[in-house]
């Protein structure tokens, strides 16, 4: 099959982090594997599917992926004859839609979360029905975001199915730990996550007050609201404890350097950052959130949403309990390993030839 993956950029996030490990297996697999970019800003998520020869094609480098040029840009690239165009990411997601109107091409789409802000804008609801319509098939990533994503359509569609998301599960559980990181502090807390506004990362700077001097937290990743966490550190006082690392290609080894880590959102989808950080043989933190607590409850540690005081009274019980620590290490590794990206990569490759095949 030729396929071709549409996403808005490689910065760090969950769907950023899936087209670096599905695209290269799906060209293993024996198919013709390219991706879209609209920003084409060079990251290391960039870098790495370069290296595993995949063809990226970029529309520009910074600005707004919500240009109407790139529906014209799009239009363009569908038109050369792939058997399937996957888009992610909302941009994507509605200019395909568009580009769909003009030529024949068969759409598939996957919806990273439980929920998003535009399910919020009343006046958007009869677009985003019509641009799924447009859609063969749309994939959700969990349980809760199939079911939310029903719910928002209020129809009974036939297009709709879940495969979860996967995760190269034995490179974080095997990762050499980064002696750098381990450097930093005596207890280092990690969070890996774009720096935008579905994540929390507030409540882990604001929970650092709580905890003593000897810990640390590692900010991965970057974005729009950098300026925002730079600020709030320094208004903490927190400069010598909180640490923004910035993009990262080498997260299995910053992970395995750690001694928690935590993911802390007001929603997810099936969040991948979380899967990795589960493998990693760290005890793994998450607030009670749509989309974390589906994977969390009963193998992770929960603490409630925005509370950055029962955050670190969870850390100080895993500090304080060995076997208790343990134990949430073993349950979140056994959980991560049903998670391994090869079952994904089959699921979302039978698919593609069910989809033709109607």
């Amino acid at each position: 099959m030729k396929i071709l993956h549409v996403i808005t950029t490689l910065y760090t996030g969950g769907a950023e982090k899936l087209m670096v490990d599905l695209l290269p297996r799906m060209k293993q697999a024996g198919h013709k594997v390219e991706l879209c970019v609209f920003d084409g800003t060079r990251t290391p998520f960039f870098e790495q599917l370069e290296k595993n020869g995949i063809r990226i094609h970029w529309f520009h480098k910074g600005g707004s992926v919500y240009n109407p040029l790139n529906i014209y840009r799009l239009w363009r690239l569908m038109r050369k004859g792939w058997d399937i165009v996957h888009t992610h990411n909302t941009a994507p997601q509605l200019f395909a839609a568009f580009g769909e109107v003009l030529c024949s091409v068969v759409l598939v789409t996957t919806e990273h979360n439980t929920s998003n802000r535009r399910r919020d804008w009343k006046w958007y609801a009869w677009l985003d029905k019509w641009m799924f319509r447009q859609y063969k098939e749309v994939i959700c990533i969990s349980d809760q975001a199939e079911i939310n994503h029903r719910k928002h359509i209020g129809e009974n569609s036939n297009n709709i199915c879940t495969i979860y998301n996967g995760i190269d599960y034995y490179r974080y559980a095997n990762a050499i730990p980064d002696e750098n990181i381990k450097t930093i502090g005596k207890k280092i807390i990690t969070n890996v996550a774009g720096f935008r506004y579905q994540k929390d990362q507030p409540t882990l700077i604001k929970a650092m007050k709580c905890l003593p001097e000897d810990y640390h937290l590692c900010l991965v990743g970057d974005g729009e609201r950098r300026a925002e966490f730079e600020t709030l550190v320094k208004e903490l006082g927190l400069e010598q404890r909180v640490h923004l690392l910035g993009l990262r290609s080498d997260v299995p080894e910053v992970l395995a350097a750690s001694d928690y880590v935590v993911m802390c959102s007001h929603y997810e989808g099936l969040s991948l950052s979380s899967l990795e950080g589960m493998a990693s043989g760290k005890p793994f933190l998450a607030d009670n959130v749509d989309g974390l607590r589906e994977i969390v409850e009963g193998n992770g540690v929960l603490f409630e949403h925005e509370d950055a005081e029962g955050f670190a009274a969870a850390i100080l019980k895993l500090d304080s309990d060995k076997e208790y620590r343990e134990q949430i290490v073993k349950q979140c590794q056994a959980k991560a390993a049903n998670y391994d990206i090869s079952v994904m990569t089959e699921k979302y490759l039978t698919l593609y030839k069910e989809v033709l095949a109607r």
